[in-house]
């Protein structure tokens, strides 16, 4: 099992030893990771359904996907470290809310965003015209 608190702990003394922490401020570490997300899209861009199912026989695309994505866990990591965020309880009330926001019933089978769910759950009230005098 992961220790995030162990991770976040070797990542602030690797950047602690470097003196980087004038640069990890929440907004340079959301760029970063920003960047580094974009950097593990880059590799699938025109990938084929095929070459994505061939991925786990691909060492080498295999190692860049790791790596980057690596990368990106490391600035989510130092990012929540930075702001004291408690992962494991943000992830379960992120967890605890998407159930209420995409219950089985009306979210199975469909990637329709939960505003569009809810519209069809909810439909507005249709309006009585308004009557002229």
């Amino acid at each position: 099992m992961i220790d995030i608190r162990e991770l976040q702990k070797e990542i602030r003394e690797f950047v602690q030893e470097r003196d980087w922490e004038p640069y990890h401020t929440p907004k340079n570490l959301a760029i970063a990771l920003s960047v580094e997300v974009s950097e593990l899209l880059e590799i699938f861009q025109w990938m084929s359904e095929a070459e994505q199912a061939a991925l786990p026989d691909n060492e080498k695309l295999m190692a860049e996907i790791k790596d980057e994505f690596a990368d990106s866990m490391i600035y989510l990591l130092r990012f929540a470290d930075v702001l004291d965020l408690d992962v494991d309880q943000a992830i379960k009330a992120k967890i605890a809310k998407n159930h209420a926001k995409y219950p089985v019933e009306t979210a199975r089978g469909t990637f329709v965003k939960y505003s569009k769910q809810l519209q069809k759950r909810n439909p507005p009230e249709k309006a009585e015209p308004e009557k002229r005098e």
